[in-house]
């Protein structure tokens, strides 16, 4: 589904919801409480790198650039697993990609396999901060600096799936920089802070005039990041293409005269035999020096 329009600002649908936000919280801590019971200790250490803002805020680049630094494998639920995307997930695909193990499905099970192999790096798991079923080491939260909070509710009335104050539980915040910051995004004391910088890599120079499509979270963060957009089309985040869309995309960038760009994300869910015609946009995440040393001495 399309991110909801009231999750950016508080106004009368956003008030309206708040007590099924509360209902939607109390449900979840009852899971949590029951999961808690049967929750598992890692012979490897896990490194959980998650968020409390229901998508948008760019995770996975910083799971990848994370497990890529350790040469880690990487555990994750698999969301929108497909045929298109072998019954794994968009970004599933877009980590193996860059040559990592990425162990799809029930996380507890992937855990309990790789804690059978010789090997002692850490496990990176791509989400899960919100499920007590596997003990982590280190609670690593990310937040997009232009997204902040959104409105600063909760499910379904806002964007956090738990309350602010959850991020005091946290080992550490990434925040990615955001050339429009938010406002009022204030992060407990206390807690590590580290930044890391997106970089958008066009395929294309400035002058090839573009048509960006896009089915993620937030995608005026990537249609912003490009040059000579000439039209922009957005979908519901990870979004299966159909003929259907994909000809009134082509149809669209032969009237402009322009080329279709997508995300890699969106891209390994374009059908195989039309991915030569269509490139994405590389996201490049870069996170401070500082956080890998501190990141190491964490998890000795």
């Amino acid at each position: 589904m399309k991110t909801p329009w009231w999750f950016l600002k508080q106004n009368p649908v956003a008030w309206l919801l708040v007590p099924l936000s509360w209902i939607y919280y109390g449900v979840g801590r009852l899971v949590a409480i029951w999961r808690r019971l049967f929750a598992i200790k890692s012979r490897r250490p896990i490194i959980c790198v998650g968020n409390i803002f229901a998508g948008g805020v760019g995770k996975t680049p910083i799971v990848r650039a994370i497990a890529n630094y350790f040469g880690a494998p990487v555990v994750m639920r698999g969301y929108k697993k497909s045929a298109k995307t072998g019954n794994v997930g968009d970004e599933a695909i877009m980590l193996a990609r860059t040559g990592l193990a990425v162990h799809v499905g029930d996380r507890k099970s992937n855990i309990i396999l790789l804690n059978k192999q010789d090997e002692n790096e850490p496990i990176v798991m791509d989400d899960g901060l919100q499920n007590p079923s596997i003990k982590k080491d280190v609670s690593i939260i990310v937040f997009d600096q232009g997204l902040g909070y959104g409105n600063g509710f909760m499910l379904p009335a806002g964007p956090l799936r738990v309350p602010k104050k959850a991020v005091e539980k946290a080992d550490a915040v990434i925040v990615i920089e955001n050339n429009k910051p938010r406002k009022n995004f204030k992060l407990p004391v206390g807690v590590p802070v580290f930044w890391a910088k997106n970089q958008t890599v066009s395929p294309y120079t400035d002058d090839v005039k573009l048509v960006a499509f896009a089915g993620i979270g937030y995608p005026k963060k990537f249609f912003a990041a490009l040059k000579n957009v000439v039209a922009r089309r957005s979908f519901p985040d990870h979004y299966e293409y159909t003929q259907q869309d994909l000809e009134k995309l082509f149809a669209i960038a032969k009237k402009k005269n322009a080329k279709l760009i997508t995300t890699e994300k969106d891209w390994v869910r374009l059908p195989i035999e039309i991915r030569d015609e269509i490139k994405y946009a590389r996201l490049d995440t870069v996170i401070e020096s500082t956080f890998y040393d501190w990141l190491k001495e964490k998890i000795k």
